[in-house]
């Protein structure tokens, strides 16, 4: 179900003024305030809000991208994975701690929402990514068949049979399971 907060994206791609200068005196404050909790600045605070921004621009221009939990959750998400990238990049490390805001109270649901939105936007990546590891056709293949269409469809397109079509798919299914396993990410996605 379609967020309230939905305005503000829809706000972000028609450039409304006033919307955006409500969003960013709305939401910006948390952010400003976690970085700076957090080894930043406040003008690291309004790169990493202006690039969360861009990204959420970008993915609703180029999706029919729905908001399902409040903006301040999966905006706080979204900066606080951008601030920890950039600690990383600046320290060198594996592993940085954010302090979270103690005023940030939006409630276990909203950010557990943000949070599967994210993980499964990981996952979709990752997929992707390695689909295009595969050879063509396993690619068409997986292509046709998960776009909707019958495995006897799919073997009628093809020009093979559909025992040899099931069983090619099962192989194109296994390599590519094997392929995601052996990305680093596989485990942090929690699969």
């Amino acid at each position: 179900m379609k967020h309230p907060d939905q305005k503000y994206i829809e706000a972000l791609l028609k450039n409304d003024r006033i919307l955006l200068d409500e969003l960013y005196s709305k939401f910006s404050g948390k952010i400003k305030r976690m970085i700076l909790r957090n080894s930043g600045t406040e003008a690291d605070a309004a790169d990493v809000f202006n690039d969360a921004l861009l990204s959420l621009y970008y993915k609703a221009s180029n999706q029919n991208f729905e908001l399902t939990c409040p903006l301040d959750a999966f905006l706080y998400l979204i900066c606080k994975n951008k601030w920890i990238n950039e600690l990383n990049k600046k320290k060198n490390k594996h592993l940085v701690v954010i302090i979270d805001d103690g005023e940030i109270d939006l409630g276990e649901d909203s950010f557990k929402l943000a949070e599967d939105y994210i993980l499964q936007e990981q996952r979709h990546i990752l997929l992707l990514e390695k689909v295009a590891e595969l050879g063509d056709a396993c690619k068409q293949l997986l292509h046709l068949s998960w776009s909707g269409k019958s495995m006897e469809e799919v073997a009628q397109i093809l020009r093979v049979s559909y025992g040899f079509a099931r069983k090619k798919k099962s192989g194109c299914i296994a390599k590519l399971i094997a392929l995601m396993k052996q990305s680093s990410q596989f485990n942090s996605l929690k699969w």
